[in-house]
C-alpha cells in the first residue's frame, strides 16, 4: 500500500509584507552606509572630518527601526497570541544577555535568537531581534548613541535564521548542524559589524589600527582587520562557541517546545465557527 507524506508548513506570526518589507530594505540601506562608510568614502573625504555627527545618524536609523517593527505589526495583524511570544521571548533575551557580563563571550541570548528565528520566520525575528536588544538595554543601562546598531544587527541576526533553508522539511541532527553552523558564523559577523560602528571614532594617533580618514581603503582594511583580531577576536570566538554548544545541548528541546506553542496559538489560522451535529 503506497503511503505519503504530509509536510505541514510552519506558521508565521510575522509576514513580511509589502510595507514592512520596504521599511527593512530602507533601514538595513541605511545600517550598511551607517556601519560601512569608512570603506565606502574616499580618501579625504569631508565624511571623516563630521565623525562626531554620528549620534544623529544614530538617531534617525532608530526611528527608522521603530518604523519597520511598526509596519511589521502593523501589516500582520498581530494577535494577541503573537504579542505575547514576542513579550515571552525578548524578555527572556534581555534577561539571558547580562548572563556571563564581563567574561569573554559568554552571551547565551545568541542561542535563542538564532532557535526562534528559524521556528517564527524572518520577520517574528527581525522584530524579536530589535526589541530583544532594547530591552536588554533598559535592563542593563546600555542605552547609548551604539543601540540602534545593535537593535538593526540583532535584527539582521535573527532574521538570517529563518531564511534558512527548509523551514517544513529539515529536522534532527541536520537542522541543529546548520544551526549551530550558523549561530557560529552569525556571532562573528554580528561582532565584527558592531566593530565597525566604533572603530571610526578612535584617534588615528592613539593607535596605529584606529581608522585613518586620509589613508587609501585597502590600508584602512588591513587596519580594521587588526583592530577586530586584537580587540574582539577572543569575544567573539567565546561568543560563536557558546551559541553553537547551547544550540546542540538545548536546541532539540528549545526547538520541540517553539514549534508546540507556535501549533497551538495557531497564528495564521482563521477563527471559524461549526455547528453542532444534529
Amino acid at each position: 500500500m503506497a503511503t505519503s507524506t504530509t509536510v505541514r508548513r510552519q506558521a508565521r506570526a510575522v509576514r513580511l509584507g509589502p510595507r514592512s518589507l520596504t521599511a527593512l530594505t530602507l533601514v538595513s540601506a541605511v545600517g550598511v552606509a551607517g556601519f560601512g562608510w569608512p570603506f565606502l568614502a574616499p580618501p579625504g573625504s569631508r565624511l571623516g572630518a563630521h565623525a562626531q555627527d554620528a549620534p544623529w545618524l544614530f538617531a534617525g536609523l532608530l526611528v527608522l527601526l521603530v518604523a519597520v517593527v511598526a509596519a511589521a505589526i502593523s501589516e500582520s495583524g498581530l494577535g494577541p497570541k503573537a504579542v505575547a511570544m514576542l513579550g515571552v521571548l525578548a524578555a527572556t533575551g534581555a534577561a539571558l544577555r547580562p548572563v556571563g557580563a564581563g567574561t569573554a563571550g559568554i552571551e547565551p541570548m545568541f542561542f535563542l535568537m538564532v532557535l526562534s528565528g528559524r521556528v517564527l520566520g524572518p520577520g517574528f525575528g527581525f522584530v524579536l531581534g530589535s526589541v530583544t536588544m532594547f530591552a536588554s538595554a533598559l535592563l542593563t543601562g546600555g542605552v547609548g548613541p551604539w543601540l540602534p546598531f545593535q537593535m538593526l544587527a540583532m535584527g539582521w541576526f535573527a532574521m538570517g535564521a529563518g531564511l534558512l533553508p527548509g523551514p517544513d522539511r529539515l529536522r534532527g541532527r541536520a537542522e541543529l548542524a546548520m544551526l549551530a553552523g550558523y549561530g557560529f558564523l552569525a556571532a562573528f559577523a554580528y561582532g565584527t559589524v558592531m566593530n565597525m560602528a566604533g572603530w571610526p571614532f578612535m584617534s588615528a594617533l592613539a593607535s596605529n589600527v584606529a581608522f585613518d580618514p586620509h589613508a587609501p581603503v585597502a590600508a584602512n582594511l588591513a587596519r580594521f582587520v587588526a583592530y577586530c583580531v586584537a580587540t574582539s577576536l577572543g569575544w567573539d570566538l567565546g561568543r560563536a562557541v557558546v551559541t553553537v554548544v547551547l544550540t546542540l545541548v538545548l536546541g532539540p528541546a528549545v526547538l520541540r517546545a517553539l514549534r508546540r506553542a507556535t501549533r497551538r496559538a495557531a497564528f495564521e489560522t482563521p477563527v471559524t465557527f461549526e455547528s453542532p451535529r444534529q
